[in-house]
């Protein structure tokens, strides 16, 4: 399971990594919230297609989860720190600020995932997570610091967006059985269309050419959309908190294609920031968390195979063959596996007995 998550935690981050220097270059055109807008529309639109052909060619991975009533206040959540302000802060920063220095940075959402998770969604973090965590920080920190007690403005909206992904990273696990297409595709299109309306009616803005409208559309698709489905997948296997901190790869790769787009700017910081955030995110992939824990009875329906965790039987009614989805019930159980907060294994630690609850 590691694996997999690990794999698509990775795609996730290289995709979104890459994105992020193409953004900036979108700038030199349009204004932040005009382009905001156009790239998760074209993520929205491009998944959307997605969709329409998986359910015409009947693929195998269209049998997901669907939304249900009770996710919509998750999925509104996501759609506005996500998808309407976390986009246009980010846009509003790589304005004021050089693109290496940018995608470094945003290093902050895997710290801003990692603690929301730890302390409000109470995920395990030990003392490995949050060294690696203040290792990210300090980098962070070498890139934002002006040489007096003032940070760049830039810096502060790419904090803040960095932020408002942090709260949707946390607010996606909880939709992580659900099928992450429909979920981005959602995400993209309504976040898209509020910050493109909002460009066009409170600035009075115009859009772009046909060609710049493409390419937004192009990186959004990619590093916004495909990128998002990714994640969402990671999540179901590693929980938030580990999914982000794999996913802290992003600035690495950003700030990589980065200074092959632009002139470099204060090379030895850009270095002495990269090696920081390097040690943290080593400490993070590098993580292994295996100790006896319990898992309550507990329903759900999402996407699944008859691993250790899916012993159940089978109705008349339910589909045949695996992977296959339909609403199922886990019995108690108690084992001892390397195992990561995905949807099973969101417990409790007791660190005096070395046991665990299951929530």
């Amino acid at each position: 399971m590691k694996t997999t998550g690990l794999c698509l935690a990775l795609l996730s981050a290289i995709l979104f990594g890459a994105s992020t220097p193409f953004a900036k270059l979108l700038l030199g055109d349009m204004s932040a919230q005009m382009a905001a807008g156009l790239l998760y529309l074209g993520s929205g639109l491009g998944l959307a297609l997605v969709l329409g052909a998986r359910a015409a060619l009947r693929l195998p991975t269209h049998d997901e989860a669907p939304l249900a009533r009770r996710d919509l206040p998750w999925l509104l959540g996501v759609i506005a720190t996500g998808g309407v302000a976390g986009p246009l802060l980010l846009m509003l920063g790589l304005a004021r600020t050089d693109a290496a220095s940018a995608s470094l940075l945003l290093n902050v959402e895997s710290i801003a995932t990692l603690l929301i998770a730890w302390v409000v969604f109470r995920e395990n973090v030990d003392r490995r997570l949050l060294f690696g965590a203040v290792c990210i920080v300090l980098g962070a920190a070498v890139l934002s610091w002006q040489g007096h007690a003032v940070l760049a403005p830039g810096a502060l909206y790419i904090i803040a967006a960095c932020l408002c992904w942090g709260i949707d990273n946390n607010l996606s696990n909880r939709l992580s059985g659900v099928d992450p297409v429909r979920i981005a595709t959602l995400k993209g299109l309504v976040a898209g269309s509020v910050n493109l309306l909002a460009a066009l009616g409170l600035q009075h803005a115009h859009l772009p050419g046909p060609a710049l409208v493409a390419g937004a559309a192009a990186v959004g698709f990619l590093g916004y959309g495909v990128s998002l489905v990714a994640f969402m997948l990671g999540l179901r296997h590693l929980g938030a908190a580990r999914t982000g901190a794999y996913f802290a790869l992003a600035p690495f790769v950003g700030a990589v294609v980065s200074l092959a787009l632009f002139p470099a700017q204060g090379m030895a910081r850009l270095l002495v920031a990269g090696l920081l955030m390097g040690i943290g995110l080593w400490l993070h992939l590098t993580e292994r968390h295996d100790h006896l824990h319990v898992h309550e009875e507990m329903a759900h329906t999402h996407r699944h195979v008859h691993d250790e965790h899916h012993q159940h039987d089978h109705g008349p009614d339910d589909p045949p063959g695996e992977p296959h989805t339909h609403y199922h019930v886990h019995t108690r159980l108690e084992h001892s596996h390397p195992h990561y907060p995905d949807m099973h294994h969101r417990h409790d630690h007791d660190h005096e007995d070395g046991h665990s609850h299951a929530a």
